[in-house]
């Protein structure tokens, strides 16, 4: 069984204006920390596109379209306050999408123990018909729901230790009782949500902000009291992390004190569950993170911690 890695130059297509920190540096970080010698056994194939149906798995239709629709032939499109499209915009997007689907097919089917997606722009802030917070479609919301239409999967998990809280897997997955989302986050912070009384029409949205200036400890006891038993008791068949990295000490964009051994570490713990009740079937996708070394120390903590290595 391996661990199977998944991008595609597509990423490096969407650009960004002068100074925003979601900007395709970062994907070239992650490529360039997973080229290291440790990470020779990873099986590299390139994301393929997805489609619109998949897309439809969590987003109307409608909206879908009409953001595709949107693509600039050259310059840039302004969607909200923090968030722009490019001509490379909808490939990316749309390879991110494909490179999360794929990875479930991959895990699910058993040629993979585990999966990570390296692409941009991340997802999880996309909520059902809205893109905003550098995201357009959710990425990780549709690889949970492709797991269980494709699949079968009757329980998945998203955890999400991204340093914000993804509003938009939350917003999908509100009145669901067989997806659950769990969110370790800074709060207060953008976007605004996340609270631990939010839990979700079925009780199964389970959130533990972190307030700004904490790390390892408060981190770490967050998993261990809030998350992981809740993880235990769903049994999923299939966990989905959304991994963002900004939650890490250098981080520009917040104020947690996380380090990359922290994330190997949540990632072992997330591998003990799956290997108790899904088989060991993890995939993983790409968030946040923009601190340039903080996202590849990052990337390859929880790489290793992926493969064993």
């Amino acid at each position: 069984m391996t661990t199977l890695l998944i991008t595609h130059p597509a990423g490096f297509g969407h650009a960004m204006p002068p100074g925003h920190p979601e900007r395709a540096e970062r994907l070239k970080a992650v490529d360039q920390a997973l080229e290291a010698e440790r990470f020779a056994a990873l099986i590299r194939v390139e994301a393929p596109l997805g489609t619109l149906e998949q897309v439809t798995l969590c987003h109307p239709a409608s909206y879908a379209q009409a953001l595709i629709d949107s693509s600039p032939a050259s310059g840039f499109v302004q969607v909200d306050g923090d968030t722009f499209m490019s001509p490379g915009t909808v490939e990316a997007v749309m390879r991110a999408v494909g490179g999360a689907t794929a990875a479930v097919d991959e895990v699910m089917g058993g040629t993979a123990r585990n999966a990570f997606v390296a692409m941009r722009p991340p997802g999880h802030h996309a909520e059902r018909d809205r893109a905003m917070g550098f995201c357009f479609f959710n990425h990780a919301a549709i690889a949970a729901r492709h797991a269980q239409k494709a699949h079968g999967a009757a329980r998945v998990a998203i955890v999400d230790w991204d340093v914000h809280h993804g509003n938009g897997t939350q917003d999908i997955f509100w009145e669901d009782a067989s997806v659950l989302y769990a969110s370790t986050h800074e709060m207060p912070l953008y976007p605004g949500t996340g609270a631990a009384s939010e839990r979700g029409a079925h009780g199964t949205i389970v959130n533990a902000p972190l307030r700004p200036g904490e790390g390892s400890d408060e981190f770490r006891e967050a998993f261990e009291i809030a998350i992981l038993p809740r993880l235990d008791a769903f049994r999923p068949d299939l966990v989905v992390i959304s991994a963002g990295f900004d939650a890490h000490w250098r981080d520009p964009l917040a104020s947690l004190n996380l380090r990359e051994t922290d994330f190997a570490w949540a990632t072992q713990k997330l591998m003990d569950i799956a290997d108790k009740h899904a088989g060991g079937r993890i995939v993983s996708v790409l968030e946040g993170g923009y601190d340039l070394d903080a996202l590849a120390r990052s990337t390859a903590a929880h790489v290793g911690a992926l493969m064993g290595a």
